[in-house]
């Protein structure tokens, strides 16, 4: 049995605003998924393009030229002021779900030689709850285990170690950290004492042990002939946020749907067709860490101005001569889902970018 599982957040009134942010997020979600399940073989990972959204809305005001035109073709905006409105949105909307917790920061650091534009600063990028800081990046161990330290207590301690001491020196000169935490308790929690062990199916050939949760209810369902997949709703408190479960047919059917969901618009649409059905479900308890190379993944899904050294224009973060481009980036994703959801540490999101400058190079 191979599952896909999603986290979507729900809401009952779309708005155009809204819809910005939904659509931008399935189309980079669609195009990221499929380059990372190429890469990963049979492996489970777990990815977030949600939160790659901020950062890039955030990069967006800070560059012009043909790095803006990629970036909003990528955020679904086309202006600054555009994007100031939707991504503040963002930003608040998170801090408002109910039934959920749901916590993002991010921070620029930068070297101590850097002079920010602090009124920029204060009128743009605080709105995406974004922090700047200059730190010292010649005291490497120090810096990275500060760094690290701060991502970590944004993310009530589960994302450890996102920046090591060998990967800034001092010719490192900035640094963006991007964290999300989030933890919900389910509308209606599995009882303990019905998880068992069970079968995996891997592929057809091999199996593995896992703790199988079971629960009897009313929830979304379909049976899905464009996914050739059960797909399956379950909610979280407050019914603001829900996990979006996708059973292929196949037992090694995962490769077909990772192709049709190749259309950011299938899942959406199956969506709109579920009923509400008494299903006998049983979910397995797993814990998936993922590190992904963003700069690998978003380069194959054509998006490349921001790292290249020659080709990206960012001028507005700080007041320095040279060129400015992402030389790296890494996120690291944690999930655990368990039968409650009230005590477990579910998703975590961070991600780092270090930029450099074409001067010292």
């Amino acid at each position: 049995m191979n599952v896909i599982s999603l986290a979507v957040i729900t809401t009952a009134d779309q708005k155009d605003i809204e819809n910005v942010v939904h659509g931008a997020s399935s189309k980079l979600t669609a195009k990221m998924f499929y380059e990372v399940a190429k890469g990963n073989g049979d492996k489970s990972f777990v990815l977030s393009a949600y939160s790659l959204l901020s950062p890039l809305a955030l990069f967006s005001i800070a560059s012009r030229e043909y790095t803006q035109d990629e970036i909003w073709d990528t955020i679904g905006t086309n202006n600054d002021s555009f994007t100031k409105e939707v991504y503040d949105w963002k930003y608040n909307r998170v801090k408002s779900l109910k039934g959920v917790t749901l916590k993002t920061a991010s921070k620029i650091c930068l070297a101590l030689n850097y002079d920010v534009y602090t009124d920029y600063g204060k009128g743009k990028w605080d709105s995406f709850g974004t922090e700047l800081e200059n730190v010292d990046f010649d005291s490497n161990v120090v810096t990275a285990r500060e760094i690290s330290n701060w991502v970590e207590e944004q993310t009530n301690h589960m994302i450890k170690d996102i920046v090591s001491a060998d990967s800034v020196n001092s010719f490192t000169r900035a640094l963006l950290v991007d964290a999300v935490y989030f933890k919900g308790q389910w509308q209606a929690s599995f009882d303990n004492k019905l998880t068992e062990e069970k079968d995996f199916y891997i592929n057809n050939k091999d199996t593995s042990k896992v703790q199988m949760m079971y629960r009897k209810g009313n929830y979304k369902y379909t049976k899905s002939p464009t996914l050739r997949s059960q797909v399956i709703e379950i909610p979280y408190k407050d019914g603001e946020a829900s996990l979006v479960v996708v059973l292929p047919r196949e037992i090694e059917g995962i490769k077909d749907v990772q192709e049709i969901l190749k259309d950011p618009d299938v899942l959406d649409n199956i969506r709109r067709s579920m009923f509400k059905a008494e299903v006998d479900l049983y979910l397995p308890k797993f814990r998936i860490e993922t590190t992904t190379n963003l700069k690998d993944v978003l380069e194959k899904v054509n998006f490349k101005r921001l790292f290249m050294q020659y080709g990206c224009s960012l001028y507005f973060i700080m007041r320095v001569l040279g060129n400015m481009y992402i030389s790296d980036a890494v996120q690291k994703v944690l999930i655990e889902v368990d039968e409650g959801a009230e005590t477990t540490p579910p998703i975590c999101i961070g991600a780092a970018i270090h930029k450099q400058f074409q001067d010292f190079y």
